[in-house]
């Protein structure tokens, strides 16, 4: 199952993940960072389990993220 590997720690708050996979993103109004929503945090890095179907968003997502701390395993 694919998943994906965010670094909260390091977000700028650019919104790029959730204008890619708006199912998945959210922007915290505590400290306007990305949230990965239902993500699971491992470490320093948030991690969330997704489906084949929100693969290619979440990719584009990684792909336009400006600070890479968006990474997709499939």
């Amino acid at each position: 199952m694919p998943k994906v590997v965010h670094f909260r720690a390091k977000c700028i708050g650019c919104n790029a993940c959730f204008e890619q996979a708006p199912k998945h993103w959210r922007v915290s109004i505590q400290d306007g960072k990305s949230l990965l929503i239902g993500a699971k945090k491992k470490g320093r890095a948030y991690i969330l389990e997704i489906a084949e179907e929100d693969l290619e968003a979440h990719k584009r997502a990684a792909r336009d993220c400006p600070v890479r701390i968006i990474q997709v395993y499939e």
